[in-house]
């Protein structure tokens, strides 16, 4: 019986030791216990709201609209739908993995906006580990691709964030590329990447941050693509393993 007895207590702390070690292994692991901001870009109700969307406002580097409507397919498949889509489902993936999970906006709420001034401040005030900006490109018809954005250094703005930024840029590029097949833009930025000092959202983020352009929903290809429910679940873990890689050095 004793022999039995420690026969079955070896085999248990064996099982557990090889699941913590497959759960030390999981790709998503250095998800678990941080914060991360989603920030689905435009929102579906800008266009009924033309006076707000398009009020002046301090992007740090200059004045710009607060939002804009975004772009859409040919068959009317809109930016703002779209990044709600993508962003509820990487959302739900980083809460399953353990991540505390903030979204600028939901599919309806709030009905315009919110500025691109207080989507950086909402990352800024959950001291989020990372932020991420969903969107889709209105890119030429005859081209296709991704490509994410960081910002440049910037004296006073993003000096602080900008070699984490670009750190993460390359994960979440590697990742997207790796989980989804979609080829780098061929468009705009090189080798699917692109630095830009106008973007709001990047200037006045105190965390790390990027945006992500998922795809040319003016181009067929990618178009149908971005509007398939597989190919949204396939990009949701790609974003997700690629913050998840940046987060495991941090």
């Amino acid at each position: 019986m004793r022999v039995a007895a420690l026969l079955v207590l070896a085999l248990t702390v064996g099982a557990i030791a090889v699941a913590t070690s497959s759960a030390a292994r999981s790709p998503l692991a250095a998800l678990k216990g941080r914060t991360i901001v989603i920030d689905p870009g435009h929102n579906p109700g800008n266009a009924s709201h033309p006076a707000e969307i398009n009020r002046i406002v301090d992007a740090g580097t200059l004045k710009k609209a607060c939002d804009t409507t975004g772009t859409a397919t040919a068959s009317g498949y809109s930016e703002a739908r779209f990044t709600w889509e993508l962003s509820a489902r990487l959302a739900d993936v980083l809460r399953e993995a353990g991540a505390r999970v903030v979204l600028t906006r939901s599919a309806t709420r709030p009905s315009w906006g919110p500025c691109i001034t207080e989507r950086a401040a909402i990352g800024n005030r959950a001291h989020a580990s990372v932020a991420i900006s969903i969107h889709a490109d209105g890119g030429p018809a005859g081209a296709r691709g991704f490509h994410v954005i960081y910002p440049p250094s910037i004296p006073g703005l993003t000096d602080d964030i900008a070699t984490a930024s670009k750190a993460l840029a390359l994960d979440v590029r590697a990742a997207y590329r790796a989980g989804t097949g979609m080829p780098y833009a061929t468009y705009i930025g090189a080798q699917g990447l692109s630095i830009r000092s106008d973007l709001g959202g990047l200037n006045l983020s105190n965390v790390p941050k990027v945006f992500l352009e998922t795809g040319n929903m003016r181009n067929a290809t990618d178009a149908a693509l971005l509007q398939n429910a597989a190919f949204q679940k396939a990009a949701a873990r790609a974003i997700a393993t690629g913050l998840a890689t940046f987060l495991s050095g941090r």
